[in-house]
């Protein structure tokens, strides 16, 4: 019987993201992949540093430091093992680069030139206006 096709039978796949994006699942080593035990307390320890990790972004947020980069830093230790993580990384991944293509569009960037423009003079006329009235004086001090 003729399928019409000249190839072995073989399913090709049509999507980009097969071919510039790793498959989902463990990159746990094999032998620990074989062992069931040994794979799911893999998995456990790569839970509990992974949410250390990210619950220590979480306290960044407010607090100097780096707070997102240590969350996504978190992120990328669960895509180790989990596939949810893989596909929220994916996610992100492909928001940021969406976002990062926007903010270089020649019409973006002539845009948030002239806001930030606009801005710096009206914290230059401000500051002068402060000057020319108080001098170098902390607000704190100001006896009037």
């Amino acid at each position: 019987m003729n399928t019409g096709s000249d190839g072995t039978g073989e399913v090709a796949m049509a999507t980009d993201e097969s071919k510039s994006e790793p498959a989902l699942g463990s990159r746990a080593p094999q032998f620990i992949q074989a062992r069931r035990m040994l794979h799911l307390s893999w998995q456990v320890g790569v839970f509990v540093v992974g949410l250390a990790v990210v619950v220590a972004g979480v306290i960044m947020l407010p607090l100097p430091g780096p707070g997102w980069l240590v969350i996504f830093g978190g992120m990328a230790i669960w895509a180790t093992e989990f596939v949810w993580a893989q596909l929220v990384l994916r996610w992100t991944k492909r928001k940021v680069t969406e976002a990062t293509q926007k903010a270089l569009d020649p019409k973006v960037r002539r845009r948030n030139i002239i806001l930030t423009s606009i801005g710096l003079v009206i914290i230059a006329v401000l500051a002068g206006v402060y000057f020319w009235k108080f001098g170098i004086e902390m607000p704190w001090n100001i006896k009037e």
